[in-house]
């Protein structure tokens, strides 16, 4: 679906104008990048909204990945899919923080990510309290959260019915908990942010078998949530009192509707081939682009050269540039390397131990 890898390249690409133009990040080393580009910055600062995007589309691709598979080959399609690249990127954090002393200043008294280095490997640094070695990885223990959930739809067997007990379950369980402001379940569940992958769910079904009204209002109920909890819930960082009242749900609806001309197969003439190397782009640009760019202002920026008009352009290509590297030099092979391997371990752990039948 090159539709969707379009949209996934969008999305990414609005979070890394989001980082370099839009808010007070990790990129400009103290500095406002709001301030560096001012004209860019009120188009800029509501890139966030690209994670949204991401969720929608997780939610939709997951679920069709699932689709007739056993947990296990669902597990082995993960990680193949999702720690080449990481573990990449943590390894050039921890690099380039030792050969030019860019890193991610979380804290005066913990600037040093070589000490979280180890637990960042494992994707689960956030649940053990250990601080993320860049910004963006938080996307990542919420995809796992919900890579968690869908296993186990997967281990109860996947049908139409119980994609839709499952998903309404989803929705009316983390409202309970958050009446009840129980810690685990919301940890469990993330309400938050639960509606957008749940939506994406609703839209890969009316893909598959068709719009009805169950579907319909499922995915009403997941936009009016989302847009609740996009204005209500809004990251300190991305607040604009009397704009993002009105601009996240405006975005947040024109996102949902995308998504339905996805799932009604509206945009399916978008079937350019390019698209898919885009999309095939999309995951290491996400991971590296900050730490990139952050390592190249260090050194130089500002500089009689290197002024704020020509800096975009340079970090905005080596942030693509490393992208495109790291699918093709890490992601591609490392893939092929690990892929045969787990579905061999797989196999050997389905059997109980025993070995290959000669």
């Amino acid at each position: 679906m090159r539709e969707l890898d379009l949209l996934r390249f969008i999305a990414a690409g609005a979070v890394m104008l989001h980082h370099f133009a839009g808010v007070r990040s990790t990129v400009w080393a103290g500095r406002d990048g709001r301030k560096i580009f001012p004209e860019l910055a009120p188009v800029a600062h509501f890139g966030y909204l690209g994670v949204e995007l991401f969720f929608l589309i997780s939610g939709f691709v997951i679920l069709m990945s699932v689709w007739g598979r056993a947990p296990g080959d669902f597990a082995v399609s993960r990680i193949v899919r999702i720690f080449p690249a990481y573990w990449f990127s943590v390894l050039l954090g921890v690099v380039l923080f030792l050969v030019t002393g860019a890193a991610v200043p979380f804290r005066p008294d913990n600037p040093d990510p070589v000490g979280r280095f180890l637990p960042n490997l494992t994707m689960l640094q956030d649940g053990i309290g250990v601080l993320p070695l860049e910004v963006v990885y938080w996307t990542l223990w919420i995809e796992l959260h919900f890579y968690v959930l869908i296993a186990l739809l997967v281990w109860r067997g996947i049908t139409y019915g119980r994609c839709v007990t499952f998903m309404v379950s989803w929705l009316l369980v983390g409202a309970y908990a958050k009446e009840a402001d129980n810690e685990l379940l919301q940890k469990l569940l993330f309400p938050e942010m639960a509606p957008l992958f749940i939506a994406g769910m609703a839209f890969f079904l009316i893909y598959r078998f068709g719009p009805n009204l169950a579907l319909g209002l499922i995915a009403a109920a997941c936009w009016a949530l989302s847009v609740h909890y996009g204005v209500q819930d809004i990251n300190e960082l991305n607040t604009w009192p009397g704009v993002h009242e009105t601009v996240v749900p405006i975005v947040l609806t024109a996102l949902y509707l995308i998504m339905t001309l996805v799932a009604l197969r509206k945009l399916s003439w978008l079937g350019w081939r390019g698209f898919t190397v885009l999309g095939a782009l999309t995951y290491p640009l996400y991971l590296l682009h900050e730490m990139v760019a952050r390592a190249i202002v260090k050194q130089f920026f500002p500089h009689p050269v290197l002024d704020r008009l020509t800096i975009l352009p340079v970090i905005t290509a080596a942030a693509l540039l490393s992208a495109y590297l790291v699918y093709r030099l890490v992601e591609v092979p490392m893939q092929k390397m690990m892929r045969p391997r787990l579905k061999s371990a797989l196999a050997q752990i389905r059997r109980d131990g025993a070995p290959p039948v000669p």
